[in-house]
């Protein structure tokens, strides 16, 4: 795709061919650009600079993107320092071979193995910086964990499948930003932070509010830098803009996007972020940045572009949208104005957690049919995977009295997180149907009575020993649900339950070294992609903290190759 084409949905231009770099009259330059200081930008930053090289970072907000947004959860494993000192025994060779039951090839075996084998590493270089994990473990299966806890199961480890292949770990790090913060967003500048004040003091000079909207490239196709538009700092323009931008943050803040309701405020929020927009089309002013070694692509994904979510990701455009507006796409469609490849376009994530509260994960989730489509234990983005790839989107939670007292008790509100007892609480009281028997249940689904009949019966045999359970799920966590049975909608635009998205596809990368490839293969001269921006190991199957930790590994990735370049 070319700026241009009928689905661009981008304002970014096509490139601007010069001679070559003297041909251009730059307002600032350094040895390498970074567009987009999230947590694969700040990576990227920090680690050319420790390697002695300069660096522009241009950030179309204030920094930090879905990083600083999110739950602040970094995976990694082999052994680090925080889980020896948990007691948790973990290996290179079980963390790579349990990633790759996950991954299912979307990046080779031995960038796979590399991104295990660096771990450690990473690990250690976030500690350096200031960024705090603790070894304070939750041993449990859970979508996330009590604020008391920093450690914790943030994938499938713990499913028989999993355990079939690799000893379990947990391997979910969550930062701690030094206060207690009971909602699980915003919680991701207990990473960003840090790496940014320390990339700051060496030497990182950061334009904030400035949009790339044009590589500048040489008759080769060699990337030689970027036109922005900017606001200029301090300006009333700046100020302006800056109001506009806190009193959105404010609306998506005081309402927890996971709850109902929430599209209202996001509607309110996305008002003041139109306010910003008018002064940006007013106030901006053009300036071009020379990156004398390389550009690094690093701006999130595109699940804020609602016409190019539409277009590449329709599975997944009924969710509610994670993120920052600034995930619209500009660093994919970047790399594709100057022949980048794509991949994974049509693939995403949707977070479906039903745990806590445990009890209803001991439930059945069945599609229109009233057939079995995943093990309910398993990780929220795995159901969604299942719920969105395969079943259209729609799924429903069987549960029956029993379970749903259990529930009521696990949904404690200083026992688990304010978004976790709210949802639990409302779909209890508003979102459960009742029905006596199959018969009754089969009808609120609209599937055969028979099928749901035998979905029942097999995992009533499966508790009782008779049978393996069609998913999977371990005996002890099978319930032989008992009528009355209670019906709750969880499907991907479930009103009461939102299911919270976000995009995994972006360029193609070499793999070695971060470089973005066009379809033959052959490598852009200039031009690399991290994090969300491109294919990466997270493309597949989303865990908790993945996204992080792969945008420190892509990003460092990218330093790395530039400095030899």
């Amino acid at each position: 795709m070319k700026p241009g084409d009928k689905h661009w949905y981008s304002a970014v231009e096509a490139p601007l061919t010069v001679t070559g770099p003297e041909a251009v009259e730059w307002n600032d330059e350094a040895d390498v650009v970074v567009v987009g200081l999230g947590g694969a930008g700040v990576s990227a930053a920090l680690d050319s600079l420790e390697r002695g090289f300069s660096v522009v970072a241009l950030d179309r907000q204030l920094g930090g993107g879905a990083t600083e947004a999110s739950g602040g959860v970094f995976y990694a494993g082999g052994g680090t320092s925080i889980q020896r000192a948990a007691g948790e025994e973990d290996t290179v060779e079980a963390m790579f071979r349990y990633l790759q039951l996950e991954t299912q090839g979307v990046v080779s075996d031995a960038t796979l193995r590399r991104f295990c084998e660096e771990s450690v590493g990473h690990t250690d270089w976030l500690l350096q910086h200031g960024v705090k994990f603790h070894p304070t473990a939750y041993k449990r299966k859970t979508s996330y964990p009590g604020l008391d806890y920093f450690l914790y199961h943030s994938d499938n480890t713990l499913l028989p499948a999993s355990r079939a292949v690799a000893k379990p770990a947990a391997r979910g790090h969550r930062g701690d930003p030094g206060y207690r913060n009971r909602t699980a967003v915003n919680m991701g500048g207990a990473i960003f932070w840090p790496l940014r004040d320390a990339a700051l003091r060496a030497g990182l000079k950061l334009h904030r509010k400035t949009e790339v909207r044009q590589l500048v490239v040489d008759a080769a196709g060699h990337v030689l830098g970027v036109k922005v538009l900017q606001l200029p700092e301090g300006s009333a323009g700046w100020q302006e803009h800056e109001q506009c931008l806190a009193k959105a943050k404010k609306l998506l803040t005081i309402y927890p996007f996971m709850l109902p309701g929430a599209r209202y405020f996001q509607k309110k929020a996305f008002a003041w972020y139109g306010r910003a927009a008018k002064v940006e089309a007013t106030q901006r002013v053009v300036r071009f940045v020379r990156a004398k070694r390389g550009v690094v692509l690093s701006a999130g994904g595109f699940v804020y572009n609602r016409a190019m979510l539409q277009h590449h990701c329709p599975k997944y455009a009924a969710g509610v949208p994670l993120g920052t507006a600034g995930d619209d796409g500009t660093g994919i469609r970047l790399g594709e104005s100057v022949g980048g490849h794509t991949d994974r376009m049509d693939r995403g994530t949707a977070w479906r957690f039903i745990n806590p509260p445990e009890a209803w994960a001991h439930g059945l989730i069945v599609n229109r049919s009233g057939e079995r489509i995943v093990n309910e234990m398993s990780y929220g983005a795995t159901i969604g995977a299942a719920m969105c790839e395969e079943h259209g989107g729609k799924a429903w939670l069987v549960l029956d009295r029993k379970l749903v007292r259990q529930a009521w008790k696990q949904s404690i509100p200083w026992q688990v997180l304010q978004f976790q007892w709210q949802l639990s609480w409302l779909n209890q009281l508003f979102g459960l149907k009742k029905a006596h028997n199959a018969g009754e249940l089969s009808a609120l689904i609209g599937c055969s009575s028979a099928t749901l009949e035998a979905t029942l019966a097999a995992s009533a045999a499966a508790k009782r020993g008779e049978q393996p359970d069609a998913f999977g799920r371990d005996v002890e966590d099978i319930h032989d649900l008992e009528s009355p049975y209670y019906l709750m909608d969880i499907s991907l635009d479930a009103k009461l339950l939102p299911c919270t998205v976000l995009t995994m596809g972006g360029l193609v990368v070499d793999e070695a070294t971060g470089a973005v490839v066009r379809e033959d293969g052959t490598a852009i001269g200039g031009l690399y992609a991290a994090g969300r921006t491109a294919v990466g190991v997270p493309s597949h199957l989303y865990m908790s903290g993945l996204s992080i930790a792969d945008g420190v590994f892509s990003g460092r990735r990218a330093a790395k190759a530039i400095a030899e370049g």
